[in-house]
């Protein structure tokens, strides 16, 4: 199920071994992780993050995560895509549309085109009936490209984690082609 993405200014591609030094980098970055870790990732839990990334293309059944490139830099950007949220057992069957960026790539509409690429491939490519979005109210930026990407209000939980307020947002596959 591994596909690569392409818009206007960014390829969602596989990640590979030689993605670690830029995306250990990124993962440094306080913000980058700021929800819902509130710190940055360690060297060591980012290679174990790349490792659980490249191992899931095997999969044959589930979207994974994608390393977003910055097509005029040739630049890691972050990453995003489509991948099953396990950590929130209660929405599950389900696919999330997802997107972290790193501070130097953030402001120029980048999340939003990852996004709507996503929701391409998952809503044309897949079939998907529905894809959701799961994020902390208090991360307002990432409801607003929620919005621009036209999901629903959503509904309140609680990270089973963390203790942490979520709220998890749905867009229909009819709503999707209804806003494009």
């Amino acid at each position: 199920m591994i596909e690569s993405l392409n818009t206007d200014r960014l390829l969602m591609r596989p990640f590979v071994d030689e993605d670690l030094i830029s995306l250990t980098q990124l993962h440094a970055e306080e913000s980058f992780w700021w929800f819902p870790l509130r710190r940055a990732m360690t060297a060591e839990e980012s290679r174990n993050f790349l490792a659980r990334a490249i191992a899931s293309y095997e999969s044959e059944s589930e979207p994974s995560l994608l390393a977003v490139i910055e097509l005029s830099t040739d630049a890691l950007a972050g990453w995003g895509g489509l991948s099953v949220p396990r950590f929130l057992p209660e929405v599950l069957p389900a696919i999330e549309v997802v997107w972290r960026l790193g501070s130097a790539f953030r402001g120029r509409g980048y999340a939003t085109e990852l996004g709507a690429a996503a929701l391409q491939w998952g809503f044309s490519a897949l079939e998907l009936e529905e894809i959701i979005s799961i994020f902390e109210p208090a991360n307002v930026a990432s409801g607003k490209v929620m919005d621009h990407l036209g999901f629903g209000v959503g509904r309140e939980m609680t990270d089973p984690t963390r203790g942490l307020p979520l709220l998890v947002r749905s867009l229909s596959v009819g709503d999707w082609r209804f806003t494009r």
